[in-house]
């Protein structure tokens, strides 16, 4: 049974892949619905401990890790558990149970829209 939920940074366009919530920042200035949309996902990785929860999902062979696999962070389990939490909650990460374990995974197309999202302006 999968507990995965629509990403709120992502609009996926009719064939053209994955396109991000709000212009690239070095594009314009960002408008304030963009801004509340995107401040969600900066907020969640603004703590130490939830980016280094994300990268250790993110990096994780095969694109998805165990939660027994990436809990040694220097915080206890239930703090693991809230952070891992708020990244879900941001729409960051996905997760699944299978048996006694939860699965975390980085949906491609977050990445995909956080690279657009800080993406540099094309060079005229």
């Amino acid at each position: 049974m999968s507990n995965a939920k629509v990403l709120p940074l992502i609009d996926p366009a009719e064939g053209q892949g994955v396109s991000p919530c709000c212009p690239p920042l070095a594009e314009r200035p960002m408008t304030a619905e963009e801004a509340r949309t995107a401040a969600p996902m900066f907020k969640a990785l603004g703590d130490p401990v939830r980016l280094r929860l994300f990268s250790a999902v993110a990096s994780h062979e095969g694109g998805e890790a165990c939660v027994c696999d990436i809990s040694d962070v220097g915080v206890s389990q239930p703090t693991v558990s809230h952070h891992l939490k708020k990244l879900k909650e941001a729409g960051l990460l996905t997760s699944e149970r299978r048996g006694t374990w939860v699965y975390y995974r980085v949906e491609p197309s977050v990445l995909g829209a956080m690279g657009k999202l800080l993406a540099l302006p094309a060079v005229r």
